[in-house]
């Protein structure tokens, strides 16, 4: 039943733009109930579940309406945005209200793109396999694996920051083990997924390839201290009773990239490659090495495993997942050779004459635009945000294989 506060605004009818709201629901919602709404970002506040998102009025009619279908208990829908006089709940100037840019609208979610809820403190911590655990904030994914002489972490995001230790000390608890970090293993050397390593002190044996101990000297950052413990290509790690491999197959993502196995928990962890359930980010996760990347996937399947712990979005990986990208970045790949070869650039260098740079761009994004179009359309519903960041990867694809690979950039005769 319906018992929630819906916030009005002066004239006693909703905003029509779109704002800012969070609905507050009694109880806790699974990933099924909460795969009904893809758009919301949900966490755990006690004994309930809050959902936070930007809804225009029709998109927040149409979820109140899902909410009663449901049967669930509705207790508060709020609009985030405050009056600056301190009276009632009123809407500020943001993109989508009247005079600014509107905001643009994409494909919903699909449902198996979502992973599991985050609890009140913002985080998750789930069992991979046995003594294996991953932890997220929705975005970023870490993992521990907990051993007979302390725990061992791989990577430390700041966004997860505090939680990391949290979370080690919740299944510390449950399972009866030590919460104590005694190592920490770098994936590569990117601030997004090393920048928490410094709260783990300076005990902590950190453990990463050549390369990341060089970048991270370079960046000297103190929010992640350079590895003590380095490898070039292989290095066995055996952890308090614990086997774990790490390799490095060549430069990827980035220069120092590296394969984390876990052959006794059925796991890989592969970093910024792929997304489970999602299309890369800008261009293909703003990669350095565009057929490092590319080649990575097939390099991930060469390895035994059930469980992909990727550094991103919601859930674990599959083979599936691997094998589903795969064919994703084929597909831009080939759409992106047909249209390097039939995208006319006349039209482009007329128009924009002595401009060359214009000329290029245009026709550059003319090549993009048709790429992406038939992936677009082929994966919507397959993948999340398929319509957000093909372009992106299209124009990223396009430019390696002109650049790396040398098609159809003939030598003038």
């Amino acid at each position: 039943m319906i018992r929630a506060h819906l916030v009005v605004l002066d004239d006693g009818h909703m905003d029509p733009a779109p704002a800012l709201y969070t609905i507050r629901i009694n109880g806790h919602l699974g990933a099924m109930m909460l795969s009904a709404f893809p758009s919301m970002r949900p966490r755990l506040r006690g004994a309930e579940t809050v959902l936070t998102g930007l809804l225009d009025r029709s998109a927040l009619y149409g979820m109140l309406a899902d909410i009663d279908a449901l049967g669930l208990d509705l207790l508060e829908v709020r609009q985030l945005t405050p009056d600056p006089e301190g009276g009632q709940t009123v809407t500020s100037q943001h993109p989508g209200a009247p005079g600014a840019s509107p905001l643009p609208d994409y494909a919903p979610v699909p449902r198996a793109s979502l992973g599991p809820a985050v609890n009140g403190q913002d985080y998750y911590v789930g069992r991979v396999e046995r003594n294996l655990y991953w932890v997220t904030d929705g975005d970023y994914h870490s993992a521990f694996l907990t051993t007979s002489g302390g725990v061992v972490l791989f990577d430390a995001p700041p966004t997860i920051g505090q939680n990391l230790q949290r979370a080690v000390n919740d299944i510390a608890v449950a399972e009866g083990v030590s919460n104590t970090v005694t190592h920490l293993v770098y994936t590569h050397h990117h601030s997004d997924h090393a920048g928490g390593s410094s709260l783990f002190g300076s005990d902590v044996v950190r453990i990463g390839h050549e390369e990341t101990r060089r970048l991270l000297l370079r960046d000297n950052d103190p929010a992640k201290p350079p590895p003590e413990v380095t490898f070039a290509d292989h290095r066995t790690l055996d952890i308090g009773g614990e086997h774990i491999e790490l390799a490095w197959h060549g430069s990827n993502h980035s220069p120092d990239n590296i394969y984390i196995h876990f052959p006794d928990h059925d796991t890989l962890m592969l970093v910024d490659i792929v997304l489970p359930g999602w299309v890369p980010f800008y261009g293909i996760n703003l990669s350095e090495d565009v057929p490092g990347y590319i080649e990575a996937a097939a390099k991930a399947l060469s390895y035994p495993w059930k469980h992909l712990i990727a550094g991103h979005l919601g859930r674990l990986g599959s083979r599936d997942d691997v094998t589903l990208h795969q064919q994703y970045i084929a597909d831009i790949e080939a759409g992106a050779r047909t249209a390097l070869a039939t995208v006319d650039p006349t039209p482009y260098y007329q128009k924009y004459g002595d401009n060359p740079w214009a000329a290029v761009k245009a026709h550059l994004d003319a090549v993009a635009d048709a790429a992406a179009a038939p992936v677009i359309e082929k994966y919507t519903g397959v993948l999340g945000a398929v319509d957000v960041f093909t372009n992106a990867t299209a124009f990223t694809i396009l430019e390696s294989i002109r650049l790396d690979l040398g098609y159809r950039m003939d030598v003038h005769s």
